[in-house]
């Protein structure tokens, strides 16, 4: 008789074990180190190791450079007070490059989450080819690697938070930008290689800049110990993703979250994508600034003057911005009555929009959840935090492989 039980892997041999061990300690004292300090012994605790088999780990990560320790921390208990250790401010970094319509955003966040440098340059992307819009953004990414340099980072990866249908390192189709089939991942390191002749060519990552900006604010966000939200990105079109029990849901070909494609109107306006109707050609910025007849000023300016004008009651800009709220809150319904995530997040311009966008869009949900869970003002519908940005985001995940692996990414140790 056939056995149903899936094969067992190679039994793990003590390097395996000691790698891994090596990712629980660094782990350990790195979330420790954002509620207070780190011990040895409170390490321990923690990951259910014995004290000299963590102490023993901790010294190979500060022999690698991946912890520090600096004075005494006391706990108020009987015994001698305990080393504090801290996650390195130096050493393995990674670095995050989010390219959209009408900017360029590069950062490199240390070890301990905390970005350290950011460059953004704002030029508008769709008229310009692929080639050339990666090339900038590898130059703006070198800039950016030099500044790393001087605070004595060594960015170990980089991760390209790209717009449109994202898999395999190419851009299937990004319609706001005109892209189609763009190997983004090879095309920018190449470009970042040739500018850095002799460093070593630095591996590159790459994922839709939604999925990236909705893992940011799962890490770095305030969301209160929340793990199963919808996250929606507003910009030149709307993107969309969706975290469960604390894990990115991309679907069986990694295009998941693709919301700004869902049609409100079948015979509304054509979309860039070849659909009519398309809610970004409600919720959009264009379609925003259109309504709201902000004209001549797009992008960030645009945005800008949009909430200028709401803010100082504008019949118009008030109507725009809630009309979309609505649009926003009858798809974003059918999305909840679908996976029943605990919130839904707005980002990127709807931020500084909540105070007209979310009424309208509220009030669309609490009629149509079935749930009954949604009622206004619940809380539910909530605005990003500052710390949720994509580039953040893509330098995370770099930094993430680093946890899991930190023997992968040592440098030699001290003599």
């Amino acid at each position: 008789m056939k056995s149903i039980l899936t094969p067992l892997g190679p039994k793990a041999d003590k390097d395996t074990v000691r790698r891994h061990n090596l990712s629980l300690v660094l782990r350990a004292v790195r979330d420790e180190g954002e509620s207070g300090e780190a011990t040895r012994a409170g390490v321990a605790a923690r990951v259910g190791l014995t004290r000299a088999a963590v102490s023993s780990l901790v010294e190979q990560l500060m022999d690698t450079g991946f912890l520090t320790e600096s004075g005494k921390t006391f706990s108020g208990q009987a015994g001698r007070p305990g080393t504090a250790l801290k996650v390195a401010r130096t050493g393995p970094a990674g670095l995050g490059v989010e390219i959209n319509i009408d900017y360029v955003s590069v950062c490199v966040v240390d070890l301990a989450g905390t970005g350290r440098v950011r460059q953004t340059e704002h030029l508008d992307n769709r008229g310009a080819s692929a080639e050339d819009v990666l090339a900038r953004a590898a130059r703006i990414a070198a800039r950016t690697l030099d500044s790393a340099r001087e605070q004595e980072l060594r960015p170990v990866g980089a991760a390209l938070a790209l717009p449109g249908l994202v898999s395999g390192g190419s851009v299937r189709q990004a319609p706001n930008l005109g892209w189609n089939q763009v190997p983004a991942q090879e095309l920018f390191a190449d470009a970042l290689a040739a500018l850095r002749p002799g460093d070593g060519v630095l591996p590159v990552a790459s994922e839709n800049e939604a999925n990236l900006a909705a893992l940011a604010e799962l890490w770095f966000g305030g969301l209160g110990g929340i793990r199963s939200f919808l996250y929606l990105t507003g910009e030149i079109g709307v993107g969309g993703a969706l975290v469960l029990g604390g894990e990115l849901l991309r679907g069986a070909h990694g295009f998941a979250g693709e919301i700004g494609h869902v049609v409100v109107d079948p015979a509304g306006p054509e979309c860039r994508c070849g659909s009519r109707g398309c809610l970004e050609q409600y919720a959009g910025q264009a379609a925003l600034l259109r309504a709201a007849g902000v004209d001549g000023a797009g992008g960030g300016a645009g945005v800008l003057e949009l909430e200028r004008r709401a803010r100082a009651g504008d019949a118009r800009a008030v109507a725009a911005v809630g009309e979309a709220g609505r649009m926003l809150g009858r798809v974003l319904s059918g999305a909840v009555n679908l996976v029943d995530p605990d919130a839904v997040v707005l980002g990127g311009i709807y931020r500084g929009l909540m105070p007209w966008l979310s009424p309208p869009a509220d009030e669309e949900l609490a009629g149509r959840v079935v749930s009954g869970l949604w009622s206004r003002g619940s809380g539910r519908l909530r605005a990003s935090s500052v710390a949720g940005d994509a580039a953040r985001g893509a330098a995370a995940l770099v930094v993430r492989d680093v946890l899991d692996d930190p023997v992968a990414y040592a440098e030699p140790a001290r003599s």
